[in-house]
């Protein structure tokens, strides 16, 4: 049953009168082992350098859309991961200023590397500084790997920004001539297409084939008209006799051969030698001149030798010319609409052709499109980055700076000395009265008429105090006396031990 609160002081004083010693011994021991893991406690030194981050430089806002700076989001963590590498750590174990005559067995340089890489750390202080440092149980290590760790921060980052301005160029020109070979396989496949495939464009087919059928349009009609104005002309050459009784002398003869041969020269100008009314004509020619010459011969009287004879009749022979001419015409449509007709079908063939270049001609020029697209850009591209390399390279856009070198830690972080000699007092005093409370708390022996009252539920009538003879008092006393010798003799040696340790006497 738990001791009231209440009576808990009390009981308190009483069992450290009764337990004396054990609470000397126990003050004891617990002072001096908190002192002594004063003495023994790993104390750590911290030595960092603050760096200043300017990215904030006049170069920024001049070049601003011409070139890019190299930027860094995460300062610290990058500065972290940086200066995690083993490249820049075993630099600085292998370094004889930070850590002179250290051997350099391999064994020995992975224990350094170890122990920086488990003292070092990097911690963001704003927007625009951050502090890298180390912390060790030497100062002049501490010092030294602080002071290092700077400077091999600034190098490394600037040759960082270099290298990677550098590559980010490289690529970026490599694919420029990459996209510009490409660019000219295109052009040369467009330059070629265009030279094998002359049936020009969609819009002049369509323009031409538009054309033809206009044209056949006309063609047809006009045949049409062609066909009435022969089928006139056959019916008016059926009402008309095709000759005429007259008489006939040379003179007649001169006259009629000179009009057929008009009539000749006439249809000459316009048809071939084989054309049918060429032919008639000709023939109607040679029948007249064998017939003057038949008339030639024979002697009769020079004023009237008339004769009388079937001649051809004009108005048939004008008729026949006419339905001769209109008959032409009909051929000559007939011709001109088959012309047309295959031109018609050789233009859709080509609109065909057209039609399955397009695709290939679309491609070639979206190939040739895009190409041109990205190698323009990464032209624009190539030019920041050369700009922007010669900014790294020229210590411009972002840079690290040392805002404040390592100091020599001249105090170890964490716990101090005296933090434990302090602390040993107040936990030795604290340890006995500790100790007893948390055993009266468990001890099941009734101490108050409070716990007895609760467990049987009845009131306690009568309490018997504790009572002590005169020689257990004298006897008391003496140990008391006793024990608080002890006790200021040990506390002049736990402060001897403290001021000692102060002035590096222990």
């Amino acid at each position: 049953m738990a001791l009231p609160l209440s009576h808990l002081p009390n009981e308190i004083l009483r069992e450290l009168r009764d337990r004396k010693w054990a609470a000397f011994l126990m003050f004891v021991l617990v002072s001096f082992a908190v002192l002594g893991a004063g003495f023994f406690f790993p104390y750590k030194y911290k030595s960092e350098v603050v760096i200043f981050v300017d990215d904030r430089n006049i170069i920024g806002p001049l070049m601003e859309g011409r070139a890019v700076t190299t930027k860094i989001n995460d300062r610290a963590s990058a500065a972290k991961e940086l200066l995690m590498t083993r490249n820049v750590i075993e630099k600085i174990a292998r370094d004889p200023s930070v850590f002179p005559n250290a051997s350099m067995a391999s064994a020995s340089v992975e224990q350094r590397i170890a122990r920086i890489r488990g003292g070092m750390f990097v911690q963001p202080r704003g927007d625009s500084y951050f502090s890298v440092g180390f912390s060790g149980p030497s100062q002049v290590e501490s010092f030294h790997v602080a002071q290092r760790l700077g400077q091999l921060f600034i190098a490394e980052s600037n040759q960082r920004k270099r290298t990677e301005s550098q590559s980010a160029y490289d690529f970026i020109d490599k694919q420029v001539k990459n996209y510009e070979v490409q660019l000219t396989e295109v052009e040369n496949s467009l330059r070629q297409f265009l030279s094998e495939n002359t049936d020009g464009t969609e819009a002049e087919a369509n323009a031409r084939l538009a054309q033809l059928r206009n044209q056949l349009e006309l063609a047809k009609l006009e045949k049409e008209e062609l066909v009435a104005r022969v089928g006139s002309l056959q019916t008016q050459l059926s009402g008309v006799s095709q000759t005429v009784m007259r008489g006939k002398t040379e003179d007649g003869y001169r006259e009629r051969i000179r009009a057929l041969e008009e009539r000749l020269d006439s249809l000459r100008l316009q048809y071939h030698d084989t054309y049918p009314d060429i032919v008639i004509l000709r023939e109607q020619i040679a029948e007249l001149r064998k017939q003057r010459e038949q008339n030639s011969g024979q002697r009769e009287d020079s004023n009237a030798l008339l004769e009388r004879e079937g001649a051809v009749n004009p108005v048939f022979q004008e008729l026949s010319a006419a339905l001769s001419e209109a008959r032409a015409n009909v051929a000559t449509a007939n011709t001109r609409i088959s012309s047309l007709e295959r031109l018609i079908q050789q233009q859709n063939t080509r609109m065909e052709r057209i039609q399955e270049n397009k695709a290939q001609y679309l491609e070639l020029t979206r190939d040739m499109e895009v190409n041109r697209e990205i190698y323009d850009d990464l032209l624009k591209r190539r030019e920041k980055a050369r700009v922007s390399m010669h900014l790294d390279i020229e210590g411009q856009g972002l840079n690290y700076r040392i805002n404040e070198s390592a100091q020599f830690p001249n105090q170890p972080t964490g716990p101090q000395f005296s933090n434990f000699a302090a602390a040993g007092l107040f936990l030795g005093l604290l340890a006995p009265l500790g100790t007893i409370a948390g055993y009266l708390q468990i001890d099941p022996r009734i101490r108050a008429k409070k716990q007895l009252e609760e467990d049987i539920g009845l009131p306690v009538l009568v309490e018997i105090p504790f009572v002590r003879t005169p020689f257990e008092k004298r006897r008391d006393r003496k140990v008391t006396v006793l024990i608080s010798i002890f006790a200021v003799l040990a506390i002049l040696a736990y402060l001897t031990a403290v001021v000692a340790a102060q002035f590096g006497v222990i």
